[in-house]
């Protein structure tokens, strides 16, 4: 494992808040977790936004760095930390294909491990934890639309398991705690969720048919493209987020939090097609292993005790996704070097 930049000591030095225990955020960096911190900071909140950079990238918190309500800690959740905190959002964990498969054994530990010492700290300070699950925790569903009492269909030895066995044994600990130590625990289920600060290489559906899409390479659909997904848009994943850690402790989940509005990946390829007037050709590659074919959210729960819904149509979230790849796809040009003849 990587050293940590940062002794447990000067984590906790640096956390201290003037006049109440701040808000940790691991994976602070991240896609998710960058929005996360913004919206705590607009809600008055002092934050630690805790992050190794391996999947996180600095840019998308620069613009929070200036506030003195804002700390940074370079931090590999796998190794042990302390802080002193009242509430803890775990979303510290690579979450593209492409990104936990590059070290499925990192992916592993780092739900496992990363869920264990999150846990540790909210025991020690008495502090709430706010666990991001995953809809991956259903496998390849045989029942839609998916429910939290549902168990899932896993494989736990194909690619896909170092993720998705990472995120069901979080779950685990997570409720084990809760039993044990009375630990307050929230466990929110994410179902796909797109938007700004994605990555341009990020791996997932939407960012990469947009990419595609808008340098006007073929759109690769791999399989028929009848499989489905439910795709939510980032600032009503956040507000559900919020939502869901001011519940009381008898709240405490699973919630599934996601989009129940289901699309054919076929009609999201059209769709992006249209949105960004590209010149592109839909093509289709052999279809990925374990990739599911249905994938929906049941949300009765999140209406009921959280009181919450999605509010951003598909499209207008894809078009204010489009514009952000299209201006960090402009800025890469950009920065390219100008060759001389």
């Amino acid at each position: 494992m990587r050293k940590p930049k940062l002794t447990s000591s000067k984590l906790m030095e640096m956390a201290q808040p003037q006049s109440s225990r701040p808000v940790l955020v691991t994976g602070g960096a991240g896609f998710l977790g960058s929005h996360l911190c913004e919206r705590l900071l607009k809600d008055g909140r002092d934050v630690v936004c805790l992050d190794d950079f391996s999947t996180g990238r600095r840019s998308n918190i620069a613009h929070l760095e200036s506030s003195r309500h804002f700390t940074v800690v370079e931090q590999d959740v796998r190794d042990v930390y302390h802080a002193d905190v009242s509430l803890i959002f775990n979303f510290a964990s690579p979450a593209s294909p492409p990104d936990y498969q590059r070290d499925p054994v990192g992916t592993l530990l780092t739900g496992v491990l990363g869920a264990l010492h999150a846990l540790e700290v909210a025991r020690l300070n008495g502090a709430t934890i706010v666990q991001s699950s995953t809809s991956e925790v259903y496998g390849d569903p045989l029942q839609h639309p998916q429910q939290e009492a549902y168990c899932g269909n896993v494989n736990p030895v194909g690619p896909r398991a170092c993720y998705d066995e990472g995120k069901r044994s979080a779950e685990t600990l997570l409720f084990d705690y809760h039993r044990k130590y009375g630990t307050d625990i929230k466990v929110g289920r994410i179902f796909n969720t797109y938007g700004p600060r994605m990555r341009l290489d990020d791996g997932r559906v939407v960012s990469n048919f947009i990419v595609q899409a808008l340098t006007n390479r073929d759109i690769t659909i791999y399989g028929d493209g009848h499989q489905t997904r439910s795709l939510c848009y980032v600032d009503d994943l956040i507000e559900a987020f919020v939502r869901f850690s001011g519940t009381g402790k008898d709240i405490v989940g699973p919630i599934n939090l996601g989009n129940p509005v289901e699309i054919p990946m076929i009609e999201l390829a059209e769709l992006v097609l249209e949105l960004t007037n590209s010149r592109s050709r839909i093509v289709h590659l052999a279809a990925a292993v374990d990739d599911p074919r249905q994938r929906r959210p049941d949300i009765s729960r999140a209406k009921e005790q959280l009181g919450w819904q999605p509010q951003v149509p598909l499209r207008t979230g894809l078009e204010r996704t489009i514009n952000y790849f299209d201006g960090a796809l402009r800025s890469q040009q950009a920065r390219l070097p100008v060759e001389v003849a």
